[in-house]
């Protein structure tokens, strides 16, 4: 019972490292009970693969219980993807990841970082807002809802220089 608690309420801190292709496979079932379409396995393990992508991780033990993926080119990087498990959310970890991997992002030069927000998702928004991402654009009809009516991107953009 008590490595039950522990599983799912989480006893200590979480780990955050940087995510390697061996962990391709949890971070697309992860990526799968977070959006509407998941990512398989095969292009997790091509992202991680490209020099480019930085991928951060935060594990409980060896649960993954996080992760935050950007792109770099240049001076910018574009977030792909930020997700927590369902029932480690609410608790601070996606801030935790997303101020370690704008610290990573800054130390390989980056100056600018960009990404795509559905304007419905509230606590995305709200993460990074506090985080001091703006506005700068909209993609009107770019994403699909559950019920498949079109929703509306927000572009943001936080400088780090």
């Amino acid at each position: 019972m008590i490595a039950l608690v522990r599983r799912w309420f989480g006893a200590g801190e979480a780990t955050l490292s940087e995510a390697t292709p061996r962990d391709s496979a949890a971070l697309s079932r992860l990526h799968a009970m977070s959006f509407q379409r998941g990512w398989s396995e095969a292009e997790f393990e091509r992202l991680l693969l490209d020099r480019s992508v930085l991928v951060d991780r935060a594990a409980f033990g060896r649960e993954l219980a996080g992760f935050i993926m950007s792109r770099r080119a240049v001076d910018e990087a574009e977030i792909l993807s930020v997700a927590v498990a369902p029932p480690r959310r609410r608790r601070g970890l996606a801030g935790r990841l997303l101020m370690l991997h704008l610290r990573k992002l800054a130390g390989h030069g980056v100056r600018r970082v960009f990404l795509e927000v559905d304007e419905g998702n509230v606590a995305a928004r709200r993460l990074y807002r506090r985080a001091g991402f703006l506005e700068v654009g909209r993609r009107k009809e770019y994403y699909r809802e559950a019920a498949g009516a079109p929703a509306t991107a927000l572009v943001l953009r936080r400088d780090l220089a």
